[in-house]
């Protein structure tokens, strides 16, 4: 089993940063893909990014290209995403979560989420 928490959602204005962490303990192979995801209120959630243990592939939804990046530091078992030139819609709900096969199509582990406002 794997476990997820995320960390440093908070309030921002348009155009500030901010860096989400997600920790993840347990069987760390079963994390061969790891990705961020967001929910707007009533809607299901969407990937914003993730990246591939194996290489260090990642990938980006076209809403974020530019502004946002997904990092991994494997000595600290920690996920990042880089938030910059936020925009009112980013804010949501962010989830880390991690999938087995490293296909990144169908996630297995989801972290309880974390806020993020801009406004």
């Amino acid at each position: 089993h794997v476990q997820l928490v995320e960390s440093g959602g908070g309030s921002v204005q348009p155009g500030g940063s901010l860096r989400l962490s997600c920790e993840v303990s347990g069987n760390i192979d079963g994390t061969n893909c790891i990705g961020w995801f967001r929910q707007y209120p009533g809607k299901e959630r969407e990937g914003v990014a993730a990246i591939v243990t194996l290489g260090g592939t990642t990938y980006y939804d076209d809403s974020v290209k530019g502004r946002f990046t997904i990092s991994r530091d494997n000595a600290k078992n920690t996920l990042y995403l880089q938030m910059n030139s936020l925009k009112p819609e980013d804010t949501a709900v962010y989830y880390c979560a991690a999938d087995r096969s490293g296909y990144c199509v169908s996630y297995d582990y989801w972290g309880q989420g974390t806020q993020v406002t801009v406004s």
